[in-house]
């Protein structure tokens, strides 16, 4: 009886196992929508500790950034690893509590129908049943890896290109400052308008495929100084500044690009369970302080731009949009080690920085 009891628990922990493991595979890839899977968010925190030894945050900027390019690749390599890993420890069970395999007939068996080899003939049907079904389970999660990597790479090249593009309106690293002044002293402030609208598809189709595609967030740019987050923070930190700031007509357009850009980093935080208020109020408390804000629309002053003439208002319009998004663009910096750029990871709480100065260029 005991025999008996301690196959059917044999048989029901592996089956257990294999079902969690394609529940994992299924929410990780197949699922349109963002889903945590315990085994994958278990995988990429693990690496994380891993890589917070090979690229700790004292090391020299570059050398960090080509470690922590790494990070994305090898943890979904891994994630790969673990599901086969896991798949083979399940079915290894249940052929103990099908057929009272010993552990190493099992574990011979388990590993030949797993990777289609075909050296170990199971004894009885069942097991043998169990055998085709674990063979097309392996062929399952590896056809899911080969299509999962098309649509990464193809989300993340998307996202690159405006990425890329930004550095020739706001400097490298990214600043509001730099964007305003540039499209002023070119004399294209009327071209503003197509600006928003662009980044207003972008963080649309960033906020769709870093949400269902997680892993996304960690693909670092393949410019040391770009980044995703300190490009988005440039960008809503721009509109902010010229709808709340600059004397020019009211543009509309500014105002979609800056609700689509917070509620993308706001969702894109949500699955990483970063804590915000979803309403906050006009008055709370933003990181960046009047002073610094004072500081660029002197510089602005001196370039020429025109300002509106109530600075106060100016600034309380400014912090309006920014509360918005405050807290979650300098989580996502520091969850992603962005490099840095002002007002955005240079506030992150990530100290390890690129060594790039908050400078006016091109001139």
């Amino acid at each position: 009886m005991g025999s008996v009891f301690l196959r059917v628990l044999e048989f029901v922990a592996g089956l257990l196992i294999v079902v969690g493991t394609l529940g994992s595979a299924i929410k990780t890839v197949v699922l349109p929508r963002a889903s945590a899977s315990s085994i994958t968010r278990w995988v990429f925190l693990t690496m994380r500790r891993v890589y917070l030894v090979i690229a700790p945050r004292g090391l020299d900027y570059d050398r960090r950034d080509r470690r922590l390019a790494t990070y994305a690749p090898i943890s979904l390599t891994v994630t790969l690893a673990v599901w086969l890993g896991l798949v083979f420890v399940g079915y290894t069970l249940m052929y103990m509590g099908v057929d009272d395999l010993s552990p190493r007939e099992a574990f011979t068996l388990s590993g030949s129908s797993l990777f289609t080899l075909g050296f170990a003939r199971p004894p009885e049907f069942a097991a043998t049943v169990l055998t085709f079904t674990e063979a097309a389970i392996g062929l399952f999660l590896l056809a899911l890896l080969i299509t999962y990597l098309p649509a990464i790479y193809s989300a993340y090249s998307r996202r690159e290109v405006g990425v890329t593009a930004l550095e020739v309106r706001a400097g490298s690293p990214p600043s509001a400052r730099e964007m305003v002044w540039r499209h002023w002293a070119l004399e294209r402030m009327g071209e503003l308008g197509a600006v928003w609208s662009e980044w207003e598809r972008w963080f649309v189709d960033v906020e769709e495929t870093h949400s269902s595609l997680p892993a996304l967030v960690f693909f670092r740019s393949p410019q040391p100084d770009h980044n995703w987050v300190t490009a988005a923070g440039a960008v809503l930190d721009s509109a902010a500044l010229t709808l709340s700031a600059v004397d020019w007509p009211r543009d509309v357009q500014a105002e979609f690009c800056l609700r689509a850009g917070y509620l993308c980093l706001r969702r894109i935080a949500g699955f990483f369970k970063v804590p915000f208020d979803p309403d906050p109020a006009p008055d709370d408390p933003i990181s960046v302080s009047r002073e610094e804000w004072q500081e660029v629309i002197d510089t602005l002053r001196g370039e020429g731009v025109p300002l509106r003439a109530d600075l106060d208002q100016a600034w309380r319009d400014f912090a309006g949009w920014r509360v918005n998004y405050d807290t979650v663009l300098l989580a996502l910096a520091n969850i992603v080690s962005a490099p840095t750029a002002p007002w955005s990871a240079d506030r992150s709480g990530d100290r390890t920085r690129a060594p790039r100065a908050f400078r006016m260029s091109g001139r």
